[in-house]
């Protein structure tokens, strides 16, 4: 599998990594030429200063992987799309239902596969748990709580698109994601909602909230609660998702939903889950854990085989939809 990046930041080193691992990494398009051509040259790559210059040059390959800032996902993924590529685009999908809209649009006229990152979905006790629910073990279920405590400092924002309300958009597109797409696959649509939200720390290194609180429905009657934090202090602290079923209780925490910490399920129990990989190590912060590989796995599989997509552009909107409801939502 052939494979262009467009993004040479930390992100895009860590999907160069497992590229290399699965197939070739064929260019590197960033507009910073430091980071681009260093991370071209050790690829044995060709680098391309802007996305212009690349898709003019009209290269063999399968997919492009998107790792620029959240709110240029769209507009990349769409010149990419356009040129006959397909596209592997970063969370968050978009900052914008209507960006995510566009970006579905784009992959269905040019009959391209539109893929998105959702490495969380293959963390061992995250299939565990999507078992026990698809199977119904945990028989109706009556509430979530869903916690999210990390650090993000001022090293992390410093000099960066990081923190800005255009580039970033907010804790919840960036941060936490992942965790939204998770409570929506396991636990299905959000119905009702109220939040509150603000920058309770009066940073001035970010131009948005640094913790909010969501109470929420679901289409199936469950209530949640959702609780969002970067001020975790040092570091980060939890990632954790408890559901509390007619059957059971089960609890993924850890500090990036690696763990299996609580269960009691009526006639079943998880056993033998592996350990998965570490989190993804970015020097002054981790993130959630390094699962790109399972993600390029699927790629191939589809482009080559025609599986099943694991996560595509309607997962995507859906995340982000949420997003600008919970934020919508906001009572404060």
């Amino acid at each position: 599998m052939r494979v262009i990046i467009i993004g040479a930041g930390r992100i895009g080193e860590r999907h160069a990594k497992h590229i290399n691992d699965i197939g070739q990494l064929v260019a590197v398009c960033d507009i910073d030429k430091s980071k681009g051509s260093a991370l071209a040259e050790h690829y044995q790559s060709e680098y391309y200063p802007s996305i212009s210059q690349l898709l003019a040059a009209n290269l063999n390959a399968d997919v492009i992987a998107v790792c620029t800032p959240n709110g240029l996902h769209a507009e990349h993924t769409v010149l990419c799309l356009n040129a006959g590529y397909n596209v592997l685009c970063e969370k968050p999908m978009a900052l914008s239902v209507e960006a995510c809209l566009s970006m579905i649009k784009a992959a269905e006229q040019a009959d391209k596969k539109l893929f998105v990152v959702k490495q969380n979905r293959f963390n061992p006790p995250v299939v565990a748990v999507k078992e026990l629910l698809d199977n119904e073990k945990l028989g109706k279920i009556y509430s979530v709580q869903l916690s999210c405590f990390w650090n993000r400092n001022e090293m992390y924002y410093k000099d960066s698109w990081r923190g800005t309300k255009q580039l970033d958009g907010g804790i919840l597109y960036t941060q936490f994601s992942h965790f939204i797409d998770l409570l929506l696959w396991l636990l299905g649509d959000v119905n009702e909602l109220q939040t509150m939200l603000g920058n309770v720390a009066n940073r001035n290194d970010i131009e948005f909230e640094d913790a909010c609180v969501v109470n929420c429905k679901f289409a199936n009657g469950a209530l949640g609660s959702l609780n969002f934090t970067i001020n975790s202090f040092e570091k980060n602290m939890e990632g954790s998702l408890t559901i509390f079923g007619e059957k059971g209780t089960v609890k993924i925490g850890g500090e990036y939903l690696n763990l299996l910490e609580y269960q009691s399920i009526q006639g079943a129990q998880v056993e033998k889950l592996p350990l998965g990989n570490p989190a993804n190590n970015y020097g002054g912060y981790t993130g959630s854990m390094s699962n790109h590989k399972a993600v390029y796995q699927n790629v191939k599989d589809v482009l080559e085989n025609n599986a099943v997509q694991a996560v595509n552009g309607e997962d995507g909107l859906k995340t982000v939809d949420l997003i600008q409801r919970i934020y919508s939502a906001n009572i404060d």
